[in-house]
């Protein structure tokens, strides 16, 4: 992330995806990021999600852990169309099981940690 992009969702996105990958110690080949939430037929922000499912079990990828960062709370996106639709997708192309990951939802660490953002703006 550099001065110019400090702003960017994308950005944002790749650097928490590989913050957490690093904090799991996980190599390059074993994560990857997608983007969800796309509306109608506007182009958005690829590779999109669906897609991404599509080709990891096409390659022969059988488990699958998938989690959302950029949602905070559990959502159509996150419940509908991913931990339903995309598990359908992934199984149909031969993977074998995909889970996912719940967002921080009102986990007591999130809340603490979101109090503490807030409390040091007051």
């Amino acid at each position: 992330m550099v001065e110019g992009n400090r702003y960017c969702y994308r950005a944002h996105c790749f650097k928490t995806a590989a913050l957490i990958a690093s904090e799991l110690k996980l190599e390059d080949e074993r994560w990857s990021v997608s983007f969800q939430s796309r509306l109608g037929r506007a182009e958005w922000i690829k590779p999109y999600t669906e897609s991404r499912i599509r080709e990891l079990a096409r390659n022969g990828v059988r488990r699958l852990v998938v989690f959302c960062p950029s949602f905070v709370a559990d959502c159509l996106e996150t419940l509908e169309e991913i931990q339903i639709g995309g598990k359908e997708i992934f199984l149909e192309e031969g993977g074998e099981s995909l889970e996912m990951v719940p967002s921080l939802n009102a986990s007591p660490d999130w809340i603490e940690g979101l109090a503490e953002m807030v409390r040091a703006k007051l």
